[in-house]
């Protein structure tokens, strides 16, 4: 059994999520901590609920999820593991930082571990690894379909999806992975999206406009 923590970082206000085992194992997903507060706001939030960081994934490689990402590195010794469709946006991530006025040093070195039809397997928990390009070339997406929830990152969000108008992203694209590889789920598996509140997968295919036929 896993639990899902989601904390709002950063200028963008986006979630960051936390899996944590029965044991305290957690894996760190788009840690968006921009400056020191958050730092520590998420280092409290991490020693209070006795969690242990044992890995670190991305779902893209967009500036708001991965402002924390040396931060996370540099206290506990982690890597980041992207899809290798997203490298250029992230090793051109603090140039885009700077371009918005705001601050990023350059981002450590990434592992490109995460493949669609592969599995991320966290302790008895194992993720499915779904690419969902669209909103960037290397968005991903991780589904447990045992307990039924899909981290979504910025591909699908209660009431929209994510933009397209950034280098690399395409609106049609994005519509088909949204169909061909969320919409296929149950309707009641649970959507942790990379801003905003949660959904589900029932509530989008009925109500979201974008996927209105």
């Amino acid at each position: 059994m896993t639990h899902v923590h989601q904390l709002t970082f950063g200028p963008f206000a986006e979630n960051t999520y936390i899996i944590s085992d029965d044991e305290g194992n957690a894996l760190i997903i788009d840690p968006g901590m921009y400056d020191s507060l958050e730092n520590a706001r998420f280092f409290e939030y991490v020693n209070a609920q006795n969690l242990k960081p044992k890995k670190l994934v991305l779902t893209h490689a967009h500036l708001d999820h991965v402002f924390g990402v040396n931060w996370v590195h540099q206290q506990y010794g982690l890597t980041p593991v992207l899809h290798q469709a997203d490298k250029f946006i992230y090793d051109n991530a603090a140039n885009v930082t700077r371009q918005y006025g705001l601050k990023m040093d350059d981002l450590i070195e990434t592992d490109l571990g995460l493949e669609d039809g592969t599995v991320l397997e966290f302790g008895e928990a194992i993720f499915d690894i779904l690419h969902a390009p669209g909103h960037s070339p290397g968005s991903v997406c991780f589904y447990n379909s045992k307990e039924e929830y899909v981290i979504a990152g910025d591909v699908l969000f209660e009431g929209s999806i994510g933009r397209t108008d950034l280098p690399g992203g395409d609106f049609d694209t994005l519509i088909r992975s949204i169909k061909n590889q969320l919409m296929i789920m149950p309707d009641e598996v649970l959507i942790y999206s990379g801003h905003g509140p949660l959904t589900t997968i029932g509530q989008e295919r009925i109500s979201n406009p974008y996927l209105q036929d």
